[in-house]
């Protein structure tokens, strides 16, 4: 039988890091402390929080940490291992110091498919970075991911947790990176559904800053 504690498949966390904050930093505001408890009592029990104070200490820290996973927990009054099973399921929560833009390349079966995989190398030799990894200056880190939910737009990337950036190619990677770079704020584009461009003129959303048609995706490089 093989030995899990001494030969894990992914390496163990430490038990006890070094951590990235003190004592003093470690602390939510009495304002952030009221939100909190605010957001409790919309759920029958504190767990049904965890979520959204994760999302708060991540905006307030910029990453999440075991230290700031136990502030989370201290917060909820919850087990430090439920809160930490929580963050580390979703790549949406940053357990480590990431890149001013983090890059989320879809690589599930329809992005993957359609070029994911493609679109990730192409990142990385653009950046001259592996995946997982960050730039030396500090701007981009690289990650692949699970499904965003825009199989009909692949291949497609998320930029922070924010702006999709849907039908990826190497062209659209290329002003994608060089408009972050601008400090261009990417817009919240609208992918129109083929019976939307000649029923709803094209877009069924009114909060979209621009939209894009709706085009058959791509084959990987891979599968021709």
């Amino acid at each position: 039988m093989a030995d899990f504690i001494r030969n894990p498949v992914v390496a163990l966390p430490e038990s006890d890091p070094e951590p990235h904050f003190s004592a003093v930093e470690l602390v939510f505001t009495d304002g952030e402390k009221d939100e909190i408890a605010r957001r409790i009592k919309q759920y029958p029990t504190a767990d049904g929080a965890v979520m959204w104070v994760l999302w708060l200490a991540q905006e307030k820290f910029g990453f999440l940490p075991p230290e700031v996973l136990r502030l989370v927990a201290s917060a909820l009054d919850l087990p430090y291992a439920q809160v930490y099973g929580v963050a580390t399921f979703y790549t949406q929560y940053y357990k480590g110091k990431k890149g001013k833009f983090v890059l989320d390349v879809c690589t599930c079966f329809t992005c993957q498919f359609c070029g994911g995989y493609d679109m990730l190398a192409y990142l990385e030799e653009k950046l001259d970075i592996q995946r997982g990894h960050t730039t030396p200056c500090g701007t981009f880190t690289v990650q692949e991911v699970e499904c965003l939910g825009a199989c009909g737009s692949a291949p497609m990337l998320q930029v922070s947790n924010g702006s999709y950036v849907h039908n990826l190619t190497r062209a659209k990677v290329d002003a994608m990176l060089e408009a972050l770079q601008q400090g261009e704020q990417l817009p919240f584009v609208s992918l129109t559904l083929p019976q939307d461009e000649d029923e709803m003129g094209g877009n069924r959303r009114t909060d979209a800053e621009a939209s894009e048609l709706y085009q058959t995706p791509p084959a990987s490089r891979a599968t021709q």
